[in-house]
């Protein structure tokens, strides 16, 4: 039966300690959660900025469901795009300074149809090694060549680029990358973009919201500004709700709405999700308090956490990775936060490279000093 060997498969995932399982939870996201019927402080969270359960948010999502229903009944090319969603994309283009915008109902989506939207057979995608799975699909699927360069890797991406002759060339690269925080060299890789006539796809999922002037993300961070850049990023991490969108050039834009499709194929995301949106993005660009303490509380954990027994990865994003190594290790390590209170997921192969798995600590401006002493002392606890 084909189900034995799916069995045999899992079991083999649980003996080298890959299974996944799913925690519930049964509280709005935020700082303090309950999780299977018991209260807990979480760093697992990518609510960055603390906009998930924020008053002003809930209340335009509410305020577009009474106005619009919760569905949106087709998709956008039907007759699901309403004229709150146009207002959505003219915001998000002006946010991230670039002349048009697409929103998609995820990340995943979003660069799945970018990127096979814009190559093909014939043509050749630069990837960093570490790119988040959306891009390594998205890759894949758009039958065209790929070549990967070492992470964040300048000299090796130009060797690449200067054996690659003919066609359309892509380079696409995570911004703030997922699971080591570190982020992309950005103003390189666009001068090699010039050099050898290719586009840049930025994948600032991690970045939007938390860096930058007002939080317009890693273009900002950097001064970036290309026609050759296409940017996506996530509107359910530092904006708090859901979605994604791809900002471009206006002729991108209108390839991406007749040829992506992952946008074409698929419903429209909710009205009243883009009116939460609306109000999130106005809390990003007003509310530069909330970036400010996410900066102190990095500076105090990466503190905190010096001398002990596992290495903390090199990041001065919300993401701080500390290095555990084996894959039970890890899984130890977490259990033993959870049962003093504590939530930090324990990340594991394939999402990185064996050998590597690590907790992923996640901050949010939502904690305070407090919430993050707590963590260093129980860590250097369990260290002891």
């Amino acid at each position: 039966m084909p189900f034995t060997e799916l069995q045999y498969q899992l079991d083999e995932r649980a003996a080298q300690g890959l299974l996944r399982r799913r925690r519930e939870l049964e509280s709005p996201q935020g700082v303090r959660i309950t999780v299977g019927g018991e209260p807990c402080l979480s760093f697992c969270s990518n609510d960055y900025l603390g906009l998930a359960h924020h008053p002003q948010v809930i209340a335009a999502m509410q305020a577009g469901a009474n106005q619009y229903g919760v569905g949106s009944g087709a998709s956008h090319l039907v007759s699901g795009h309403f004229n709150v969603h146009r207002q959505l994309e003219n915001e998000l283009a002006d946010f991230v300074c670039k002349p048009a915008a697409l929103v998609f109902s995820t990340g995943y989506l979003a660069n799945l149809g970018a990127v096979q939207a814009l190559v093909g057979r014939g043509d050749t995608v630069f990837a960093d090694k570490l790119n988040h799975a959306s891009l390594n699909d998205a890759m894949l699927l758009s039958r065209a060549g790929i070549k990967r360069y070492r992470h964040n890797d300048v000299a090796h991406l130009q060797q690449l680029l200067e054996h690659t002759e003919s066609g359309r060339k892509l380079i696409i690269t995570d911004a703030v990358f997922s699971m080591d925080g570190d982020i992309a060299p950005l103003p390189e890789l666009l001068a090699l973009c010039e050099r050898y006539d290719a586009w840049l796809l930025v994948d600032d999922a991690h970045g939007f919201g938390v860096l930058g002037d007002e939080g317009r993300g890693s273009l900002a961070h950097f001064n970036l500004d290309s026609p050759r850049i296409i940017y996506m990023a996530t509107l359910g991490k530092a904006a708090g709700v859901s979605g994604a969108f791809v900002a471009a050039e206006q002729v991108v834009i209108e390839t991406l709405l007749n040829t992506a499709r992952s946008y074409i194929y698929t419903t429209a995301s909710s009205p009243a999700l883009a009116t939460a949106l609306l109000a999130s993005l106005e809390l990003i660009r007003t509310e530069e308090w909330r970036r400010t303490k996410l900066n102190e509380l990095i500076e105090q954990l990466r503190n905190g956490l010096a001398g002990l027994p596992w290495k903390i990865l090199d990041s001065g994003t919300s993401i701080q990775p500390l290095l555990v190594g084996s894959n039970e290790a890890a899984l130890v390590l977490s259990e033993g936060l959870l049962t003093r209170g504590i939530w930090v997921p324990a990340i594991r192969p394939p999402t990185v490279p064996q050998g590597t798995a690590r907790l992923r600590i996640s901050l949010s401006a939502a904690h305070d000093a407090r919430d993050v002493s707590q963590l260093i002392e129980v860590l250097r606890d369990l260290a002891r």
